[in-house]
């Protein structure tokens, strides 16, 4: 290599570090300010304060069951539309990304609008004259929009990363469509799946704009920690950056513990491949 190339690449490596570095600097500040600007004893006032215990479990119980709603619903129909090709298939993969890209308060809007007392299935979804609106189940409803293309983005894409002879194998073998499913796209797809399930949480955690629209911000009921971080910087601001530390924490522990998971489920599949071909195509005739 000549001098000017050696030159030019250690420019090229300079910029890309800078650039890299920029980012993540610009990252990382603001949390970083949030836990130098947060002592000790303003996190156990907040963690004191009557807005704390009742949001945080609040949001714990909405986030889990609007994770295990989208896992349940949402990996059929990823699995659907990695297998798909049509236009059908992809006019439904373009329309469920729209909650990504249409801001948080136009989706309390239209979950009003479709679910509301006077709205497209209002009088389906109650019956008796209510409204599921400005309801705790009001708060799963909106995380579950916001949070769910996230999963079915992941989960369709680790479908796709599947090799397409897995399944011709297992097929030839006899494995009917449920134990090709069950067996081989599940496993092989599982990490893909469960950083897919990660960032639905964590979105979901942090959802602020459409729970405020269609839910309220009604204290135990449809209050989750964002909103009462949003109440609690209204009146005090040591009690709003505790809060908002207790949430970057969660959020924070939680992704670790996904990702070591995940990492986990990465190489025991990996050795799963490594296996010799005889005996896994007994394993797939077996199942």
């Amino acid at each position: 290599m000549s001098r000017r190339s050696a030159l030019r690449a250690r420019l090229f490596r300079l910029v890309v570090a800078a650039a890299a570095s920029a980012l993540f600097a610009f990252l990382m500040l603001p949390l970083v300010g949030l836990v130098t600007a947060t002592g000790w004893s303003d996190l156990v006032a907040g963690l004191k304060h009557p807005l704390a215990l009742s949001a945080l479990r609040l949001s714990l119980f909405t986030t889990s069951v609007s994770l295990a709603v989208v896992v349940v619903l949402g990996t059929p129909l990823s699995w659907l539309l990695a297998r798909g090709a049509g236009r059908a298939h992809r006019a439904v993969e373009t329309l469920i990304q729209l909650p990504i890209v249409i801001p948080p308060a136009v989706a309390g809007v239209a979950m009003l609008l479709a679910f509301g007392r006077q709205g497209l299935l209002g009088r389906w979804v109650s019956p008796d004259g209510g409204s599921i609106a400005f309801t705790t189940a009001a708060v799963i409803m909106a995380e579950t929009f916001v949070s769910a293309p996230f999963f079915l983005q992941a989960a369709t894409s680790a479908f796709r990363s599947i090799e397409e002879e897995c399944f011709l194998v297992a097929r030839s073998l006899g494995a009917s469509p449920a134990r090709v499913f069950l067996r081989i796209a599940l496993p092989l797809a599982a990490p893909g799946l469960v950083s897919g399930a990660a960032m639905t949480w964590a979105r979901a955690l942090g959802e602020f704009g459409a729970t405020l629209m269609f839910a309220g911000n009604l204290t135990g009921e449809t209050q989750t920690l964002p909103l009462a971080i949003y109440t609690a910087l209204e009146s005090d601001l040591r009690i709003a950056q505790a809060l908002s530390l207790v949430l970057v924490l969660v959020a924070f522990v939680f992704l670790l513990l996904v990702r070591g998971g995940a990492a986990r489920l990465s190489r025991h599949g990996e050795r799963g491949d490594r296996r010799p071909a005889p005996r896994r195509e007994e394993r797939l005739h077996g199942a």
